[in-house]
């Protein structure tokens, strides 16, 4: 992490007006430039009022809030909100302006001329998934999940250096909310913005967060640390208590299957003879028999079918789940168990890497 964090929050405490207990009581956390923090914690712990304190929607009792290394209580409020991105989970688009005037927002205030304007929102519905012609359509003709886009694609206009995010997902579906947290890694990972996300969901902010805050009620910071430290080592009860059940399962989550041990598995070309196939099969103990072209992985036979009829005869049948490299360890669980073959097929753009078993699994999670 840089010597000087992006956002620095030193002994920051909230005590609403006609309230003695402090809805966040002296939080100090930094968070390094470039870091996706994810803060989680149950209703009341103050993790919505820390995100808008950061901005100065809600300002702060007492304490020091830093942002890019200037005073945040020291700039004006709208020049500081300039500099930051903001998208809640209510989205907060105008109804009654079309999507590119929405995304349009902030380069209007700050009086960009109208054709940088235009580059940059149709640069902008690119970046997050979004088609061109859906600029000159409103709000209501989108989707939940599209409209979500369009929140993220306004909050991104400016090119804010930091972005902060309460509870953007909550609103859509489940599979609708998988694959926009998959797509906004995707969207951080080539942006490097500073992201703090705020989200009562403890997988969401696991898998989201290069690293996670977890609070307790009035704002009380229980354990700040990597999702894999996490899981590994809770600091105490309550964080044990709050991660659940299934903490082995969280930490496979988190780990690709390039980092487990892959073996070669029962597989010959479809040039060898059936006399090598057998022999593969008796060699893995296994009844099945993986076919490739080349490095190329066609799919599997079982053994009723190797007859008189060459291998490259046959009509392999594909593995029902084939992972990439960057498939968790998770996924990779879920593809052995549910599989004809016990084991998870591993392909990178069509080319076949090699299986993974249980017994790998297992080793990589228990080192």
């Amino acid at each position: 992490m840089p010597d000087q964090p992006m956002i620095r929050l030193q002994d920051v405490s909230k005590v609403f007006p006609g309230t003695t207990a402090p809805a966040v009581d002296r939080l100090s956390l930094d968070v390094g430039e470039g870091e996706f923090v994810t803060l989680v914690g149950p209703s009341g712990c103050g993790k919505t009022t820390t995100l808008k304190m950061i901005n100065r929607i809600i300002e702060p009792t007492s304490g020091r809030i830093e942002v890019a290394g200037r005073d945040a209580l020291s700039v004006e409020p709208h020049e500081l909100r300039r500099s930051i991105g903001y998208v809640i989970q209510q989205i907060g688009l105008f109804p009654h302006r079309t999507i590119a005037q929405n995304v349009a927002t902030v380069p209007d205030l700050l009086g960009w001329d109208e054709r940088r304007i235009e580059e940059r929102v149709r640069e902008l519905v690119r970046t997050v998934g979004l088609d061109e012609d859906m600029l000159d359509r409103y709000p209501s003709e989108l989707s939940g999940g599209q409209q979500q886009r369009v929140g993220v694609a306004r909050a991104l206009a400016a090119d804010p250096p930091v972005l902060l995010m309460d509870e953007p997902f909550g609103a859509v579906d489940p599979i609708v909310r998988g694959r926009l947290q998959d797509e906004f890694l995707d969207l951080h990972s080539r942006l490097g913005k500073t992201v703090v996300f705020v989200t009562h969901d403890i997988d969401e902010a696991l898998h989201l967060g290069t690293r996670v805050a977890i609070l307790n009620i009035g704002g009380l910071l229980e354990q700040y640390d990597t999702p894999e430290a996490i899981l590994a080592t809770p600091a105490n009860e309550f964080v044990e208590d709050f991660l659940g059940g299934e903490r082995g399962l969280k930490r496979l989550a988190l780990r690709p299957v390039s980092g487990a041990d892959m073996t070669r598995g029962p597989v010959v070309d479809v040039r060898d003879s059936i006399e090598t196939a057998r022999a593969t099969m008796a060699e893995h103990g296994v009844d099945w028999v993986g076919l490739l072209d080349g490095e190329l992985l066609l799919g599997w036979v079982d053994a009723s079918e190797l007859d008189s009829v060459p291998l490259a005869g046959l009509a392999p049948k594909p593995f029902a789940v084939s992972l990439s490299p960057s498939s968790s360890l998770r996924q990779a669980v879920d593809a052995v168990v549910t599989s004809h073959a016990r084991v998870a097929v591993v392909v990178e753009e069509g080319r076949y890497l090699g299986m993974v078993g249980l017994e790998s699994i297992a080793e990589e999670i228990t080192e």
